[in-house]
């Protein structure tokens, strides 16, 4: 990672006097600024996100993958994923159930069924937040009408589509042996139910919610401290941020009891004391623990939970995670020591990591706006997330690895119900929500992106770029009357240096990376705000191996695109893309990058198109043409290059 790009742990945690902290700033509000809540949180916010409705997406990538999300979430039948709740309740299901783990038949131990509904819930919700498309309420409203017919048959207000119904909860409550990640897998039921309330407002959501909580509290209240922590050492989810969301959307304490019961303390115990012991660890479930300690924070202000979230957060991004801003190897952390034997493998950078990871950095953004989270959000949503979308088709990958001449592999439409496949519907859902953010009398400019904001009634600023393929943007304002306002915007890590013009003459200019850049002033209408950000290309070594390489250009990664040779035309790419390593598995030998990075980067021409360049190599090739990663898609390629 680049000098500017990392967070000292004094700089992360500055004010916060060590573990025990002192002066915090906010809490970590997830998707609650769409609805007014019952509780006031113990910890105002420093910023406030903007409603997704108050964001439009304009014309470019972001705006094309979200139009790819959509039709495929309208593709998708509801009554074939609510087929085994129905079948739980004793009503009789009106669709046959879905492939991938949510076949019964095939995967009946692995105790997933039915969390692809709660993805599901939860990426219409968000696609009607970030639309306005009456279609997603109505399959919403449609879902939750069904989950509450199911409560009132099944009588104790629990949902599952286990294929032991709902007995496997019995076991994993009494300490019995059992598979899978039960607790897991509800939780996701939990967390659409709580979007479809917060986005959609459909009162019957919350009451769904509540019955379905309320099974939780009696259920879990004969375990002992003991023998719940014992519980929490299988996946389970972001339990705890779910409840104490609840909590703020109720006021009843119960929730909050219980949020806080859910917290693992075999995890957050050390990273409160800012120690880290991941190694090995399996990274996703490890997330939202974490988005949850941060979530309890800001309903209690108790500052070792934040702690914990924060240099969670500072630990992953800066010591544990590739170029691409995802992280481990085969789903789990590895020693920092050990980079070189683990970046060639193909299957690095599980999706549904970065999914959690944006969550967490977007709440840590909202208690201490730093340029440094919005760095690291804007690298992971480029190199990643947008990334991670197959282009024709829509569909998604669960790992995007790092092995010399492979290819993402996405999943089927019907038969791959795997955790990324359900991340990745609600992804694509949401590219609107991170882009700008308001503090008292400041507007934040976190990400370059084609969009309209709506600061308030009859007071928008519209930004038009082609970023990256342009090294900036431009702002510019509609206001009936003038505004006094601080516009603060992003100069980013990658740039040295940072130019604002405002209506032509020069405003700012900034040679501080990772900073904001403030104007104040009154704006009126027509103001307009360019801003230049000149890109580079660099190379980025592996944390401990300077001999191999990643090529960047500004924020975007840049891979070798070494085309579809072996791989038959017309050739199914669309597979179970949980077999990374399974396939493509016959020798390729991908070319050869001599000499040190300094000597590369001279010889690098530009290419035909934006943000491409050719490199001289050996080998099977004479040259090597380097293009953003998150547009490759069924080709080969390479990330990272180990220097001969």
């Amino acid at each position: 990672m680049g000098r500017n790009e990392e967070l000292s742990r004094r700089d992360l945690l500055k004010g916060l006097g060590g573990a025990a902290g002192a002066t915090l700033l906010a809490p970590s509000a997830m998707a609650f600024h769409q609805k007014g809540l019952t509780t006031k949180p113990d910890v105002p916010l420093a910023v406030e996100p903007f409603k997704l409705g108050d964001v439009t997406l304009l014309d470019g990538p972001f705006l094309e993958a979200r139009k790819r999300g959509e039709r495929y979430l309208l593709s998708l039948d509801s009554d074939r994923m609510l087929h085994t709740f129905r079948v739980n309740a004793g009503l009789q299901p009106k669709a046959a159930v879905y492939g991938g783990w949510e076949s019964v038949a095939t995967w009946a131990d692995i105790h997933c069924q039915g969390h692809t509904l709660g993805h599901y819930l939860s990426g219409c919700a968000l696609m009607y937040g970030a639309t306005g498309d009456s279609q997603f309420k109505q399959r919403c409203d449609y879902i939750v009408a069904e989950l509450r017919a199911c409560q009132i048959a099944g009588k104790t207000g629990l949902l599952t589509a286990f294929p032991e119904g709902n007995s496997l909860m019995d076991a994993v409550l009494t300490g019995k042996k059992y598979s899978g990640v039960p607790w897991y897998t509800l939780h996701k039921v939990y967390a659409g139910l709580r979007d479809a309330s917060v986005y959609t407002g459909n009162p019957m959501a919350l009451t769904v919610l509540v019955s379905y909580a309320d099974w939780a509290v009696t259920a879990t209240e004969p375990l002992s401290d003991v023998e719940f922590q014992k519980m929490l050492r299988e996946e389970h989810g972001g339990m705890n941020e779910v409840m104490a969301d609840l909590y703020q959307m109720t006021g009843d304490v119960r929730y909050l009891d219980l949020a806080k019961r859910f917290c693992h303390q075999a995890i957050l115990e050390p990273l409160a004391r800012q120690v880290d012991r991941l190694d090995g660890l399996h990274a996703n479930t490890q997330i939202p623990k974490v988005i949850g300690f941060n979530r309890i924070y800001s309903q209690t202000g108790q500052k070792e939970l934040y702690v914990a979230s924060a240099y969670f957060w500072q630990t992953v991004v800066t010591t544990r995670s590739f170029v691409n801003g995802n992280h481990g190897d085969v789903e789990h952390f590895f020693p920092v020591t050990d980079f070189a034997r683990h970046v060639f493998s193909a299957k690095a950078s599980e999706t549904c990591c970065d999914y959690n990871m944006l969550k967490l950095t977007r709440m840590l953004f909202q208690l201490a706006p730093t340029a440094a989270y919005a760095d690291f959000y804007e690298r992971a949503l480029y190199n990643d997330i947008l990334a991670s979308q197959d282009p024709d088709t829509g569909m998604v990958t669960y790992y995007q690895g790092n092995r010399p001449g492979y290819m993402k592999l996405y999943c089927t439409p019907v038969d791959s119900f795997w955790c990324c496949t359900g991340t990745g519907m609600e992804n694509h859902a949401k590219y609107n929500d991170s882009i700008y953010f308001k503090g008292p009398g400041a507007l934040y400019v976190n990400l370059f992106i084609p969009s309209v904001v709506t600061w308030a009634r009859g007071v928008t600023l519209t930004q038009t770029t082609q970023f990256p393929e342009q090294a900036g943007t431009k702002l510019q304002w509609k206001t009936a009357k003038p505004i006094e306002l601080t516009v603060k915007l992003r100069h980013p890590y990658w740039c040295r240096t940072a130019t604002v013009r405002i209506n032509g003459k020069v405003a700012v200019e900034s040679k501080l990376p990772s900073s904001y850049m403030e104007l104040k002033r009154v704006w009126r209408d027509g103001d307009v705000l360019e801003v230049d950000l000149p890109m580079e290309l660099k190379a980025v070594p592996l944390p401990g191996s300077p001999q191999i390489v990643a090529f960047v250009y500004g924020p975007i990664v840049l891979a070798g695109d070494l085309g579809s040779e072996g791989i038959a035309p017309g050739a199914d790419l669309n597979v179970n893309e949980r077999l990374y390593g399974e396939v493509l598995k016959e020798p390729y030998a991908a070319p050869v990058l001599k000499g040190d990075p300094a000597a590369l980067l001279r010889q690098a021409t530009p290419a035909d198109e934006p943000l491409s360049f050719h490199l001289p190599a050996t080998g099977s090739a004479s040259s090597v043409r380097l293009s953003p990663y998150y547009k490759i898609a069924h080709r080969r390629y390479v990330t990272y290059w180990k220097l001969a």
